[in-house]
């Protein structure tokens, strides 16, 4: 005997039962797949925040080993410059006064004037108008000084060409790693 295949035609009862059969697969897939979304999502986020705690332990880390190389250097015996010698120094100072606050990294001071280093493993050009802003808040923050001479410094592991056309420009002093020395380019300084 030969296996058939009975063809029943679909009744509207047939097919509405397929069709709420279906939803409800697909639901269920929907609410598989959300639920594998979910985790995968968390899962993401966590391993993004772990990468980015290790990202900043090592730019963290940099930056404390360039601060403490420049801070070290100025230390030893580099606090001529500028045209003046310094007879204070002083590493990671912070105010905070009437909403505005600021932190510098060096600060060399004598009994007329006050130079503000800012240290970066690696420079760059969006750093300037952070270091111009430096001698207005330190005015502010540190009005004792405010009618001292303010001359600043951008301190870095690493420059490039035009981020020194653009330190001279502005009076900006060059501060610079070459092989075991610290090298300053002050020739072009303003008072601030």
């Amino acid at each position: 005997m030969e296996n058939s295949l009975e063809y029943q035609p679909a009744t509207p009862e047939i097919v509405w039962a397929l069709l709420r059969e279906n939803a409800q697969q697909m639901k269920e897939s929907h609410a598989e797949f959300e639920q594998w979304r979910k985790k995968s999502n968390a899962d993401f986020d966590r391993r993004i925040k772990k990468l980015e705690e290790i990202t900043g332990s090592w730019a963290n880390n940099h930056g404390s080993f360039a601060e403490e190389y420049f801070f070290n250097s100025f230390e030893n015996g580099k606090q001529n410059f500028f045209g003046e010698k310094f007879d204070k120094i002083k590493k990671k100072l912070y105010n905070f006064w009437q909403g505005i606050e600021d932190e510098y990294d060096i600060v060399l001071y004598n009994h007329s004037s006050v130079a503000l280093i800012e240290v970066k493993y690696k420079a760059h050009e969006n750093d300037i108008p952070k270091v111009l802003k430096k001698a207005e808040t330190f005015k502010i923050l540190f009005p004792n000084y405010k009618d001292f001479k303010i001359y600043l410094g951008l301190a870095s592991l690493s420059f490039y060409p035009e981020l020194e056309q653009e330190c001279i420009k502005q009076g900006i002093a060059i501060i610079k790693q070459v092989g075991d020395t610290v090298v300053i380019n002050d020739s072009h300084l303003k008072v601030f």
